[in-house]
């Protein structure tokens, strides 16, 4: 399998008025094509800061991180949004929904910002609500019309009907009773079983235990989880960051951005048809 990350001796240094904060360590990491890979830690062991970096909201200190092959430290400020707005879908531990919207329109609304064209938006947006088994008497509802569990299915159609290469959930059942969460964690899984990737934080481990993998952190460093065996879901993981473990490289070789104003991105393509979500 190829690796969809592939993040090789990070660190990030916040400067504060008190001095220098070294949240992420020397941290690698790899996730492949298709995986559910979880990430566990305490409070302050660096995992949000990690979960910002992996979704190009921020930028890593030192070290490098390949997108589906493709080196995003090289990137300007400009080719990294056009990238995580084709390749990343997000879902919010707080649904981070428009409230007074329909589920149709806020599942639409990505497609609009990336100039995807009208007559594709809608199918898309079906798909992706279809993909996550919300009823379609739901669609014309707005949303805070809806349940906890049915807000957070609407925000993971969202989030995947761009066709990502990833989805980065951040605690998406901590707002959710136990019987609303299982019916989200399901979700997760169909769209595993039909190979999309998803990075999820959570301190749940009867949550993590539903991953491929888990990744726990503590003080900035990878201490089980860091890399796939043998590009195996589920094979040998390296005991702590740090180790010599090799992750793969991709076989191609990644290609500059172009400026997002006048060509898409490597592997960055919204594609032109009802993804197979």
């Amino acid at each position: 399998m190829a690796h969809v990350i592939d993040i090789q001796g990070i660190h990030r240094i916040f400067e504060t008025g008190a001095g220098f904060n070294h949240v992420l360590r020397g941290v690698s990491l790899t996730v492949e094509k298709g995986e559910l890979l979880a990430i566990m830690g305490p409070s302050g062991s660096g995992k949000s800061t990690l979960m910002n970096i992996l979704g190009l909201l921020d930028t890593p200190t030192s070290g490098t991180y390949k997108l589906e092959g493709l080196d995003v430290s090289t990137l300007s400020d400009d080719d990294l949004s056009f990238v995580r707005g084709r390749r990343i879908g997000f879902v919010f531990q707080s649904f981070n929904l428009l409230p007074r919207a329909s589920v149709l329109r806020n599942v639409l609304l990505p497609l609009a910002y990336g100039d995807v064209p009208s007559r594709e938006r809608e199918p898309r947006a079906v798909a992706a609500l279809t993909a996550v088994d919300l009823a379609p008497d739901h669609w014309d509802h707005k949303t805070n019309e809806l349940s906890g569990g049915q807000m957070q299915r609407v925000a993971i159609a969202r989030a995947l009907v761009c066709d990502p290469a990833i989805i980065l959930a951040d605690e998406p059942t901590g707002n959710l009773d136990s019987a609303t969460g299982e019916q989200v964690l399901q979700t997760f899984e169909r769209l595993r079983e039909r190979g999309k990737t998803i990075v999820l934080i959570t301190h749940d481990a009867s949550v993590a235990a539903r991953a491929d993998r888990t990744v726990h952190i503590l003080d900035g460093k990878i201490q089980q989880g860091a890399f796939v065996g043998a590009g195996t879901v589920g094979g040998t993981l390296a005991p702590h960051a740090g180790t010599s473990a090799p992750a793969a490289v991709p076989d191609f070789a990644a290609t500059p951005v172009p400026p997002a104003s006048t060509a898409p991105a490597p592997h960055a393509t919204v594609p032109h048809h009802v993804p197979e979500v």
